[in-house]
């Protein structure tokens, strides 16, 4: 889980690379007399929250008779995220910082990616560095949407229509049909947690399990309009402590102050919570979001984590929208009020009140946590016995 990282400037007078790469408007610009069979290669988004979110493309890269191995492109925060993807081969680091440029590693790179024969390359993100290695690789289909800067970079270019494709996942998961073909709505995102590491972690962490664990995870790496009031995660912890639950609070290092501030706001009953705040990589976090009886996650990686591995979850929103990228889980609960500024998608309140998120009642998402226990359970009961 990286740090929150803003957007870089492109740097200016960079020139693109000529001798080793394609020239623009080679034959290669004309994908439907590409090959359509053989190894993909998947450039993943650079949030967490995005990657688990392109994981119904790769499900539906896998049911083609004609795809033999995806692999991937990932910064290696990503990395645990599709290592606990079905249908995944190879996860090849980028090594790149958020908005760096650097030709020379990119070429590198390339080379690398070369060797392993890709058909095609499916280009997650928009920005054009993005599209630079599979273009340098010489990958004959380069498919993604019309970005910055792309033209001749991506050769399979699509045009979005936000309004079709209102989320997230459904934009990712359409860039696996060809262009002009439909595509049906996405499945929800799986991800398969890892017993062996998970169940080592409950012995390392020193972690109870005789009774049902509530998870609280108080951060969120974009920025502070996406994170509950610490006093709210606290009285909701005193919640589920009085209901006879264990409470922990998950997240990484950068999430170590949330933690702290939620802790402090438990006052005498900060001793019956555990912060696991930082005490975990995002693997792990994810293994051990599979036990929760609970999850209470802002907008952020996490939540679409909980979503992932089937746990209950009520997710949490405020300066995001859900209608871009909401939790895909029946057992997912959405907390969030109407008020006229929300969504505005800002790091920080542009207003100073922060209304979206502290109107939002410890009651209310309290209630909301019971009715998605429920939920699972009528689910767990309408399964045929095997």
């Amino acid at each position: 889980m990286p740090a929150a990282r803003a957007k870089a400037d492109t740097e200016s007078g960079t020139a693109l690379p000529r001798a080793t790469s394609p020239p623009i408007g080679h034959a290669t610009s004309h994908p439907s007399s590409l090959p359509s069979r053989g190894h993909i290669l998947i450039v993943a988004p650079s949030w967490v929250g995005d990657a688990i979110l392109s994981e119904p493309l790769v499900a539906r890269l896998r049911s083609l008779e004609h795809v033999t191995r995806i692999d991937v492109l990932a910064p290696a925060w990503c990395a645990p995220v599709y290592a606990r993807m079905r249908g995944i081969g190879r996860v090849f680091d980028s090594a790149l910082r958020h908005g760096e440029v650097n030709l020379t590693q990119r070429r590198a790179l390339a080379r690398t990616l070369s060797a392993e024969g890709y058909a095609r390359a499916i280009v997650l993100p928009n920005s054009w560095k993005s599209a630079l290695v599979p273009w340098l690789a010489r990958i004959p289909r380069r498919t993604g949407y019309t970005g910055e800067m792309r033209w001749g970079l991506i050769n399979d270019s699509r045009r979005l229509d936000r309004k079709a494709l209102p989320r997230l996942v459904d934009r990712y998961a359409a860039l696996g049909v060809n262009r002009g073909d439909p595509a049906a709505p996405a499945t929800a995102p799986v991800l398969v947690h890892d017993t062996q590491n998970r169940d080592a972690a409950v012995r390392a962490l020193d972690l109870d399990l005789d009774r049902a664990v509530a998870i609280l995870c108080p951060g969120a790496e974009f920025g502070p309009a996406k994170r509950w009031p610490a006093e709210h995660f606290a009285n909701l912890a005193r919640k589920f402590l009085a209901a006879g639950m264990h409470v922990w609070l998950l997240g990484s290092p950068n999430d170590k102050a949330a933690a702290a501030a939620v802790v402090a706001a438990m006052g005498d009953a900060r001793g019956a919570t555990r912060d696991l705040s930082g005490q975990t990589d995002l693997g792990t976090a994810i293994d051990l979001l599979s036990l929760a009886t609970i999850a209470v996650c802002n907008d952020s990686g996490l939540m679409h984590a909980a979503a992932s591995v089937g746990a209950p979850l009520v997710a949490l929103f405020g300066s995001s929208s859900p209608a871009y990228t909401p939790p895909m889980s029946a057992a997912a609960r959405i907390a969030r009020i109407e008020i006229a500024c929300s969504p505005c998608f800002k790091r920080e309140c542009p207003l100073g009140h922060f209304k979206c998120m502290r109107d939002l009642a410890p009651d209310a998402v309290y209630d909301l946590a019971r009715a998605s226990l429920r939920s699972r359970e009528a689910v767990a009961e309408s399964r045929p016995v095997s």
